[in-house]
């Protein structure tokens, strides 16, 4: 037997967010990752915000769809920052009704969060905007939890950081490039520290310009000097 809904919003997330509320509403203790969802409509907000439609989903979930009692332990050797991260990432995640499992990463400069699940388009967002978005607000409260011994939380999921560190190389040439044929430095837009070291190495052993950060975490950037 299997409970279903419709629901409705702005966006297709919000349209998702709010027919899972109304199943856990229906079903307290609701599996959310054994909830399916269809997109009925992906909304249309009109000519200068004229004749809106509303976006539109079905979810529906087995009647019985419960999560594991205990969930999947973190790890006995997890440190106290990286459980932090996960938790924090975790609340976010699930804030915004994506459904996922998070598995971490960590080393002495960085504490790497990725996730897995069936709605990770949603996550990541267009252009990665909404992945972005996590990392930002996970990064805010870590630095504010933590004044020394902090470390840069990364969020990835589906590959994205890998694509995205490509995308990086490909615009840290082209920004040097410019740099060295117009003879003035070239500002990126803000990065976090591990975006920012991406960089850097990139262009470490590139003839006639250097880099260096400015600014104040967390919206320091890189900016390209011709050398």
């Amino acid at each position: 037997m299997e409970l279903q809904v419709e629901a409705s919003g702005e966006t297709v997330g919000e349209a998702k967010w709010s027919a899972l509320r109304e199943l856990e509403r229906r079903q307290p203790g609701l599996d959310k990752s054994a909830v399916r969802f269809q997109v009925v409509s992906e909304g249309e907000r009109g000519l200068l915000g004229v004749g809106f439609t509303p976006a539109r989903v079905i979810a529906t979930v087995s009647a019985d769809a419960r999560p594991p009692a205990e969930g999947i332990p973190p790890p006995a050797d997890e440190s106290e920052l990286a459980a932090e991260a996960r938790g924090l990432v975790q609340r976010i995640v699930e804030g915004i009704g994506v459904s996922a499992s998070v598995e971490l990463v960590e080393d002495e400069e960085s504490i790497t969060v990725s996730c897995s699940g069936p709605d990770l388009g949603m996550l990541i967002g267009r252009h990665g905007q909404t992945i972005d978005a996590i990392q930002y607000l996970a990064n805010a409260a870590m630095y504010r939890g933590h004044q020394e011994g902090r470390k840069e939380v990364v969020v990835d999921a589906a590959g994205y950081r890998a694509r995205r560190r490509t995308s990086l190389e490909a615009l840290a040439v082209r920004s040097a490039e410019r740099a060295v044929a117009n003879s003035s430095p070239v500002e990126l837009e803000p990065m976090t520290a591990v975006e920012r070291k991406v960089v850097h190495v990139c262009l470490k052993e590139f003839p006639g310009v250097e880099t260096t950060s400015e600014g104040t975490e967390p919206n320091r950037f890189v900016v390209i000097q011709p050398s």
